[in-house]
C-alpha cells in the first residue's frame, strides 16, 4: 500500500507539470515537482527508478496528450491503434528521469550527494540525450518552463536550454535538501537559491547582441485552412484565394505565408498563379515567402520547403529535421501496415541538408526553420550566427484546440533568447507572432481566424556565448558532476565504518 501511495504521488507531480508550460506559464510548477520527485526518492530509494519513471509517464503524457488529436482526430488513426502509440512515446521518454533518479541513488547514500551534485547532473543528461537520440524529441524539457517569466530564463543566452534545465533540476535538489539540513546549512542552501534566482534576473537585462540597419515591417500571414481539408482538391482553390488576397491587401517590406500554405508542388500550382502572386508583392514593393512543396533537383524526392516567391530565381530553404511518422516513415517495412488506416499525404519528404545559407529578404538575412525544427536549439546557432532575424513557418491543424501551439510558441521563444535575435512566426491558425531578442512577444495573432500580423522586426547581428560553444561545456559540465558524484561515493564506502553506517541505514 505505501508503494503504490508513493507512486501515485509521483504522478500527481509529473502530471502537474503541464501547467508549468504554455499556455499557463507557472513556471515555479517545475522545481517543486521535481523537488517533489526527489523527496519520494529519498523515502524509498529502493523504487528510486519505478518512482522517476512513473512521474515521467505522467508528465509527458500529460504534456503530449494532444498527439491523440493528430492521429486519430486529423489523420484518422482508429482509436485502438491511436491511443497506444499516445502512450508510447511517454512510456519511452520517462526511461531517463527513471534513469536519472536510480543513478542518483546508487551513487551515493548522502542526500547532498544525490540531490546537489548527482541528480541535478543526471536529469540534464537524460534531458540532452532525448533531444537527439532517435532524431530527438525535447518538447517539455524542464528548462522550456522558465521562458521567459522566470528569472532563470536569463542564463538561456549562455548556455541555451540546457542549461537552463539543469539549473530547475539543482534548485529542486536545494528545496529536497532545505527540509533536512541544519540551521546553517539551510542558510547556505537558500543563499545559494537566491544567488542562483537572482543573477538569472540580472542576466535578463544583459543584451547579447546589437541592432543593425533600420527596422522592417513585416506582413505575417495564418489562413486558418482546416487540416480534414486542406490537402482535398475540392478543396484546392480555397487555400490558393485565401493567400492570393492577403497578399494583394498586404503592404509590407517582407511578408511571409506559413508552411504549405499552398497545397501542391511548386511546380504544378495553376498556370499564372505565381505571376499573379508576384505582381501583387511587386506592386507593393514587397519580398514575398511562402511554404510550398517542391521536388528535389533531381526529381527523386520532395522537400517541404520555404520559396522566396518574389525572387524570379526563387531561392528557397528546406527542412533538415524531419518529423518520424509524420514526414517520413521509420521502418517501413515494419510499421509501413498503419498508413493504410491514416489520411497523411506527403508523409516522405527528403531532407533538406544541414545549415543553409539564410536568404536575403528586404535587406536582412533570414534563417529560417520549419514546424518543430525550431526544437533544437544548437542546429539553429550555426545559421543564426549568419542571419540577422530567424523566421519559422509552421502548421499546427494538425492537434486541433490543444496546448500545443503554445507549446510551440514557446519553444520559438526560447529560440530567439538563444541567439539574440527576432523570431518570425507565420502559421496556418496559431501562433503567429513577433518575438523579440530577448524572448518576449512583441505581437501576437489570436488563434483559430484568418487575419495578418502586421508590425516592426529589427535585425540584429553579434553572437550570444551559447551561439559560441552550443551544448558542449552544459553536457561536459554534467559529465564531470556525475564523475564527481561516483568519486564521492567511492570514497565514502571506503572509510572505515561505512560497512557498518550501511547496515544501520
Amino acid at each position: 500500500m505505501r508503494t503504490l501511495l508513493l507512486l501515485a504521488a509521483a504522478a500527481l507531480a509529473g502530471a502537474l507539470t503541464l501547467y508549468a508550460f504554455a499556455p499557463y506559464r507557472l513556471f515555479w510548477i517545475m522545481p517543486l515537482a521535481l523537488a517533489a520527485l526527489a523527496e519520494l526518492v529519498e523515502r524509498a530509494p529502493q523504487r528510486a527508478f519505478w518512482l522517476g519513471y512513473v512521474w515521467g509517464v505522467a508528465a509527458y503524457a500529460s504534456n503530449f496528450n494532444w498527439i491523440y488529436n493528430s492521429l486519430h482526430d486529423v489523420a484518422g488513426l482508429p482509436a485502438w491503434i491511436a491511443l497506444p502509440l499516445v502512450l508510447l512515446l511517454p512510456a519511452y521518454l520517462a526511461l531517463y528521469p527513471g534513469l536519472a533518479a536510480w543513478l542518483a541513488c546508487r551513487v551515493d547514500r548522502r542526500a547532498w550527494v544525490r540531490w546537489l551534485i548527482a541528480f541535478p547532473a543526471l536529469w540534464e543528461l537524460g534531458e540532452w540525450l532525448r533531444s537527439w537520440v532517435m532524431t530527438g524529441f525535447p518538447w517539455a524539457a524542464a528548462g522550456y518552463s522558465q521562458i521567459t517569466e522566470s528569472p532563470l530564463s536569463g542564463y538561456a543566452p549562455l548556455g541555451g536550454v540546457h542549461l537552463v534545465s539543469y539549473l530547475v533540476a539543482l534548485s529542486a535538489g536545494i528545496v529536497v535538501l532545505l527540509a533536512r539540513g541544519t540551521m546553517r546549512a539551510r542558510g547556505a542552501l537558500l543563499l545559494t537559491l537566491a544567488l542562483l534566482w537572482g543573477n538569472g534576473l540580472w542576466l535578463k537585462s544583459v543584451e547579447w547582441t546589437q541592432p543593425v540597419g533600420k527596422p522592417i515591417s513585416v506582413a505575417l500571414a495564418q489562413g486558418d485552412i482546416d487540416q480534414e481539408i486542406k490537402w482535398s482538391p475540392e478543396n484546392l482553390e480555397k487555400s490558393l484565394l485565401t493567400y492570393y488576397r492577403q497578399v494583394a491587401v498586404s503592404k509590407a517590406d517582407l511578408m511571409i505565408l506559413p508552411e504549405t500554405a499552398l497545397p501542391l508542388f511548386l511546380d504544378d500550382l495553376p498556370s499564372g498563379y505565381l505571376t499573379m502572386i508576384r505582381g501583387e508583392a511587386r506592386r507593393a514593393d514587397m519580398a514575398l515567402v511562402s511554404g510550398v512543396p517542391r521536388r528535389t533537383d533531381d526529381g527523386k524526392g520532395y522537400l517541404n520547403a520555404v520559396v522566396a516567391l518574389s525572387d524570379p530565381k526563387m531561392p528557397y530553404y528546406a527542412k533538415d529535421h524531419l518529423v518520424p511518422f509524420g514526414e517520413f516513415v521509420p521502418l517501413p517495412g515494419l510499421i509501413g501496415w498503419m498508413y493504410q488506416f491514416m489520411q497523411m499525404p506527403m508523409s516522405g519528404f527528403s531532407r533538406g541538408g544541414a545549415n543553409q545559407k539564410p536568404m536575403a529578404l528586404a535587406g536582412e538575412k533570414v534563417a529560417f526553420n520549419v514546424c518543430y525544427e525550431d526544437s533544437f536549439g544548437e542546429e539553429l546557432i550555426g545559421p543564426a550566427a549568419q542571419a540577422t532575424m530567424l523566421a519559422n513557418v509552421s502548421n499546427l491543424a494538425w492537434f486541433g484546440k490543444s496546448v500545443a501551439m503554445s507549446q510551440h510558441l514557446q519553444l520559438s521563444q526560447t529560440r530567439s533568447l538563444e541567439t539574440g535575435r527576432f523570431m518570425l512566426r507565420a502559421t496556418n491558425n496559431g501562433m503567429t507572432a513577433i518575438i523579440r531578442p530577448d524572448g518576449e512577444i512583441a505581437a501576437i495573432a489570436a488563434p483559430f481566424t484568418q487575419q495578418i500580423l502586421n508590425g516592426f522586426a529589427q535585425g540584429y547581428q553579434g553572437e550570444t556565448p551559447y551561439m559560441r560553444v552550443g551544448n558542449l561545456p552544459v553536457v561536459a559540465g554534467c559529465l564531470a558532476l556525475f564523475a564527481l558524484a561516483l568519486g564521492l561515493g567511492q570514497l565514502a564506502r571506503r572509510r572505515p565504518g561505512a560497512a557498518d553506517d550501511k547496515a544501520r541505514a
